[in-house]
């Protein structure tokens, strides 16, 4: 089954961005392309840890993936023609806002900026759910969700294995548990073209920094929050352990 070259392969613009002031807040891997120069680099030390700067941009990336990843759920359950389609959706919506709520937890007491709207890129792969009808959402939705939940999987691996930092590590444990089940969900409707997702996986489009970064939140604007609706079942959904500051946490790995 072909996927959409609107849909993987393409970034549509969501807005212009000043690139400077954007690098300075949201450093690299962000999106599906890794552009960092020294991701090992401490930034800061906290009471949970060092935190790096791939710490950090973890943080901001799972952020940033549930404000489009969300509303595409939610999509999926409005216009899914099948019911694997609409329960992959259903999770979708449950795991991210659980993932949300650990961001926004967290991202205060490490002090990171945490965006409020997602990348021109994923801004793009949303736009072209809105417009799909009929088969081709089904198609677009399975495969464009695949590939973004694979390529960031590895990147959870590594994160867990490394970060000193005990909250960013907990967010990994739970990012791990909501990723899979997602990728599973995927998988089980039956639409993934597992070459075309691959190839999509291993040799991401070489985009420009800006359609990768998350646009910076207006001073004093309020954080978009992801929620689960009311009367949505969770039941049967992974959400993982939350991710609770705690103030008698240990400042190094353990």
């Amino acid at each position: 089954m072909p996927v959409s070259r609107n849909a993987i392969g393409t970034a549509a613009v969501g807005g212009s961005l000043v690139l400077t002031l954007a690098a300075l807040i949201y450093p690299s891997m962000l999106g599906i392309q890794n552009t960092a120069s020294n991701q090992s680099r401490i930034i800061a030390n906290t009471q949970w840890g060092p935190l790096t700067e791939a710490d950090r941009n973890f943080v901001v990336f799972v952020r940033s993936a549930g404000l489009w990843e969300g509303p595409s759920g939610q999509l999926a359950m409005q216009k899914g023609t099948t019911a694997t389609v609409r329960e992959a959706g259903r999770h979708l919506v449950i795991g991210h806002a659980a993932l949300d709520a650990s961001c926004r937890r967290i991202a205060p007491e490490l002090n990171i900026t945490i965006p409020n709207q997602p990348t021109p890129q994923q801004q793009g792969f949303l736009a072209t759910f809105q417009s799909d009808r009929g088969r081709q959402f089904d198609t677009d939705f399975a495969n464009t969700l695949r590939m973004t939940h694979g390529s960031i999987f590895n990147t959870i691996a590594k994160i867990r294995s490394t970060t000193e930092n005990t909250l960013v590590r907990a967010l990994a444990d739970q990012a791990n548990d909501v990723v899979l089940d997602h990728i599973t969900q995927m998988e089980k409707t039956g639409l993934v073209n597992f070459d075309q997702v691959n190839f999509q996986e291993t040799t991401p489009p070489k985009l420009p920094a800006a359609q990768v970064t998350p646009p910076v939140p207006q001073p004093g604007a309020p954080v978009v929050t992801l929620t689960v609706p009311p009367g949505l079942s969770t039941e049967g959904v992974p959400t993982g352990p939350a991710t609770e500051p705690s103030p008698t946490a240990s400042p190094t790995a353990g």
